[in-house]
């Protein structure tokens, strides 16, 4: 009776494992990988829209993660990644990225912080086809959105 007790749990725990992997997991290394913007368009149209943002992970191949953004106009909070950079594509929507500054009462989350806002900084409109690159350690966050701002956003690892 203990085996098959335990055997069901280890059934469940399995199932709920698998039912919250990503969508587009760990990309093979011997072939392109490829996902389409109408299966993209359909993620982030499941985005709520009182919610921050709706996020799709495209691609992740070693420490590389490549994600687009569906970024409501609702406060965003501050960011700051110690150990990767982060380069931003808008694809759609204008808005503002203010970077610098600091993060009051910033909370850790392993190698990153956040908060509600950053203090000082510069501020650079953004719009389609805009690129920014954030550097680790700078914080930064997204303000005055207009409609939505989707963007691709690509993890770069410090280099040593």
């Amino acid at each position: 009776m203990r085996v098959l007790l335990a055997t069901g749990i280890v059934i469940l725990l399995s199932a709920s494992a698998f039912a919250q992997q990503p969508a587009n997991p760990q990309a093979p290394s011997d072939r392109a990988s490829y996902m389409s913007a109408a299966e993209v368009a359909a993620v982030l149209a499941k985005g709520k829209p009182d919610s921050r943002s709706t996020n799709v992970r495209v691609f992740s191949l070693g420490p590389y993660n490549v994600n687009v953004e569906k970024r409501n106009p609702v406060a965003q909070g501050a960011s700051l990644h110690e150990v990767v950079a982060e380069l931003f594509h808008v694809i759609d929507g204008t808005g503002t990225i203010v970077t610098g500054g600091m993060i009051p009462n910033a909370t850790k989350n392993g190698t990153n912080l956040s908060g509600k806002a950053i203090q000082g900084g510069t501020r650079q409109v953004v719009s389609k086809g805009d690129w920014v690159l954030v550097p680790s350690g700078v914080p930064h966050e997204f303000v005055d959105i207009k409609g939505n701002l989707t963007l691709m956003s690509l993890y770069l690892p410090n280099q040593k």
